[in-house]
């Protein structure tokens, strides 16, 4: 097959897998008739041609396995009920075979609250994104047989809490559609954080989560175009994914924001970006992802490091911890007021998350903690906390440059001379 092909069954799986769900009402069932359908079109197209209406083909092959299924388990079980429970005999295939996009249910469905955030994760990308298991658990560092154990455990959730398949518009209130919409839009952001700096193994990034992430976030956006919130997320990974070919060097280690080479920023990225924020903004009330995609804009539109304007990102910092009392908001708008008021004015305010204890062990509160105290020049104290941040981080890009930022400064005290201001990827 093509790679053109298998671009679009890739595409075009969530779709038909959410088709056959909203008939079916069976998760695992639904998602081996599309696995088997896909196997058929793989077989069947190179030689016969696409159809004129793929989609269409999709569902019916994967409904014709659901209902063969379906008349498996009623002659076993020797209970007409079970019909009822299992599919919709006023709803044929042929009606599944419009051209409604089931992504957006299926994505609400994946993403309940029912689930725990790793769950909603991993049920996601492989439901939605069309990710194997291994995949998906390679990019978790977990075995194979712990995810495939995790996704049957949140297809089961699903199953039993009894999740409405129907358009979030079609949800009992607006409190209860935006609840869920939040939901979606927070297990996206998750799965592009894991993406853009991996919580752990070799590799700094991960770029086919944050691919996966952006696309699907794509589809929500485009299904639903006046959402703010959805929007500014789209902006935000675009304007973060922008520099993403910046931050590793030749051997895969982290390269600062500071640091690196803004020629190899992704400005068709940085544009879009821009542009989608710029268009959100001024429409009505902002959400903490438009905030923060305003933050990575600033970032993105200074020609070099001493262009950046660390006052407005002072500033958008506030607005946002005004919203969400998140640690590492509060964390990051310490970076920014060192950068305007000086290290001694950072150093004060993280004072304030060591008392919160929600950051206690995460090595980033002693990273930016060991880059402030370098910039007010205690390099000793500097030297504890970049050795503290390295042994707390389960990535080896970020130990291998905390490490390294540590001997630099061990270096500086010996011989003065080898001085390099520091820096910090923020």
């Amino acid at each position: 097959m093509d790679a053109g092909s298998e671009h679009l069954l890739r595409e075009l799986a969530p779709q038909v897998l959410g088709a056959v769900l909203r008939r079916f009402r069976d998760f695992t069932a639904a998602e081996d008739a599309v696995q088997e359908a896909l196997v058929a079109a793989a077989l069947q197209w190179p030689h016969d041609g696409v159809p004129d209406n793929p989609r269409a083909w999709l569902i019916q092959v994967a409904s014709r396995r659901m209902t063969d299924h379906v008349r498996s388990e009623v002659a076993r079980r020797r209970r007409e009920t079970a019909v009822a429970m299992h599919a919709d005999p006023l709803t044929p295939a042929a009606e599944l075979a419009t051209e409604q996009d089931d992504t957006l249910i299926l994505l609400f469905m994946c993403c309940h609250p029912a689930l725990t955030p790793s769950s909603a994760i991993a049920l996601t990308l492989r439901a939605v994104g069309g990710l194997t298991t291994a995949e998906i658990a390679n990019a978790f560092l977990v075995p194979e047989a712990t995810m495939a154990q995790r996704i049957s455990r949140a297809k089961q959730t699903i199953k039993t809490s009894g999740v409405p398949f129907r358009w979030p518009t079609e949800l009992a209130n607006e409190p209860e559609r935006a609840e869920r919409l939040r939901d979606v839009l927070h297990v996206l952001y998750l799965i592009f954080n894991e993406g853009y700096t991996s919580s752990g193994g070799p590799e700094l990034q991960r770029s086919e989560l944050s691919r996966e992430a952006i696309r699907l976030t794509r589809a929500v956006h485009k299904l639903l175009p006046d959402d703010g919130e959805t929007a500014g997320l789209l902006a935000l990974m675009l304007l973060t994914d922008a520099r993403r070919a910046a931050r590793t060097g030749p051997d895969g280690e982290l390269i600062p924001l500071t640091k690196q080479d803004r020629t190899r920023w992704d400005r068709e990225r940085i544009a879009e970006g821009v542009a989608l924020i710029s268009a959100t903004l001024p429409k009505g009330s902002i959400g903490p992802y438009q905030v923060q995609a305003a933050i990575a804009a600033v970032h993105d539109e200074a020609a070099s490091p001493g262009d950046t304007d660390w006052p407005q990102i002072m500033a958008l910092y506030e607005v946002l911890m005004r919203m969400s009392d998140n640690p590492m908001v509060i964390l990051n708008h310490a970076i920014a007021v060192a950068m305007v008021h000086g290290p001694s004015a950072g150093l004060d305010l993280l004072n304030a998350l060591d008392a919160d204890g929600r950051l206690g062990e995460h090595h980033r509160l002693d990273a930016v903690r060991a880059h402030l105290l370098e910039m007010a020049g205690d390099y000793p104290a500097a030297i504890v906390h970049y050795g503290t941040a390295a042994a707390r981080t389960t990535s080896l890009p970020e130990r291998n440059y905390l490490i390294t930022q540590a001997a630099r400064l061990r270096e500086l005290v010996v011989s003065p001379a080898a001085a390099q201001s520091p820096s910090l990827d923020t």
